[in-house]
């Protein structure tokens, strides 16, 4: 019985999978990648010139607005295949394609009603889960560089907002103080210390915002989730060629990315360690990410945007421990959670890689500086 499910199922995915193939038959089909939101799949196919895509059901609970991300997506993506044209790079870089139907559709919806799309495969890549040393820092900044780059001279205007309210710190904190009024809190170091931490930093919540308000900071396009498993690193050469993951991309503030990449990036102990003392901001990664950032997305910053460097590394940091704390409060409605504590614990690590962000400020603002 199991077996002629999956035969089934199988022969299923083929049928959905071969909606996409303009050239060749599709010969197989895999589950692919680690990512938990949407199901995503490896097509194979007979064809000598393009052997693999990609193929995924896109999670309408998380995404409740899927064809607007395909617009976004084909959008975005067909101005940077037109840049590339015009200004060829010295190196490989690659942008995933949409891959259109045999009725020229950017999606296929199955006799279920699910949501399928499909996207070229970069071929002869990898990704990594941690970052190993200081040059492959170096190569994460240039992908996200490069990737803000060539979508600088797009009008913010001209994609969906797709996740409004993401990054916006006031917003969740305004979330916090809701969950706290009515949260019965069990009281102990940790919370008390997560209830101060967030206490000190309310009026630094406001910081980004304020500066795009005051229009200090231009509305662009950011990439929404940069962190170093969706960059794309050649085998052969082990330099960066793509950035994938692109259903998040949308209006917002450059500097969420670069504070997030950095965060992610510059943490050497995770976000999951439960040894606190050991949370630390490494400064020679953040150099390597920020070098080659800087090396092309210089191309596009104005002064105002250094200026406020440092503070979307601190922002974005507080603002994930923030958010773990206030699902903590809440019950754990929004994070998966393994053991009771795990959101509280996860708040801890943000707010203690925060509060070394915080100690090192003069230092990361010189690397800022040095490296312009």
């Amino acid at each position: 019985m199991t077996e002629e499910f999956n035969i089934q199922g199988t022969e299923k995915l083929v049928a959905i999978a071969d909606q996409f193939a303009q050239q060749g038959k599709v010969t197989g089909i895999k589950a692919f990648g680690s990512g938990n939101i949407n199901d995503t799949f490896l097509a194979t196919l007979d064809d000598s010139k393009e052997q693999h895509f990609v193929l995924q059901r896109i999670n309408t609970q998380v995404f409740r607005q899927p064809k607007l991300i395909m617009q976004n997506m084909c959008t975005f993506t067909e101005h940077v295949r037109k840049r590339l044209q015009h200004t060829p790079l010295n190196r490989r870089w690659e942008v995933p394609r949409v891959l259109l139907t045999k009725d020229a559709e950017d999606h296929f919806q199955d006799a279920d009603g699910s949501f399928w799309r499909a996207i070229s495969f970069i071929e002869g890549s990898q990704s990594f889960d941690t970052m190993r040393d200081r040059a492959q820092a170096q190569e994460i900044g240039y992908a996200l560089g490069m990737f803000h780059n060539l979508i600088s001279d797009l009008p913010a205007e001209k994609l969906a907002d797709t996740l409004e309210g993401f990054h916006i710190t006031p917003l969740y904190l305004q979330h916090y103080d809701e969950v706290l009024a009515t949260a019965s809190v069990c009281k102990n170091a940790e919370v008390d210390y997560c209830l101060r931490f967030v206490s000190d930093r309310q009026g630094f919540a406001h910081i980004l915002e304020n500066a795009k308000a005051e229009g200090k900071l231009p509305l662009r396009l950011m990439h929404g989730d940069p962190k170093i498993n969706n960059v794309m690193f050649d085998i052969v050469t082990q330099q960066a060629v793509s950035v994938i993951d692109l259903d998040t991309v949308k209006p917002g503030l450059v500097h969420y990315d670069i504070g997030d990449c950095l965060r992610s990036g510059c943490n050497p102990a995770g976000e999951e360690t439960e040894n606190w003392e050991s949370v630390y901001f490494d400064t020679d990664l953040c150099q390597g990410i920020l070098q080659g950032y800087l090396s092309v997305a210089k191309a596009f910053l104005t002064e105002n945007d250094y200026a406020y460097i440092y503070d979307a590394i601190r922002l974005i940091t507080f603002e994930l421990g923030l958010r773990f704390f206030a699902d903590y409060l809440a019950g754990d409605v929004y994070f998966k959670v393994k053991h009771s504590e795990h959101n509280l614990a996860r708040a801890i690590v943000q707010f203690k890689l925060t509060e070394n962000i915080e100690s090192q400020e003069m230092q990361i603002r010189n690397i800022i500086k040095d490296v312009k």
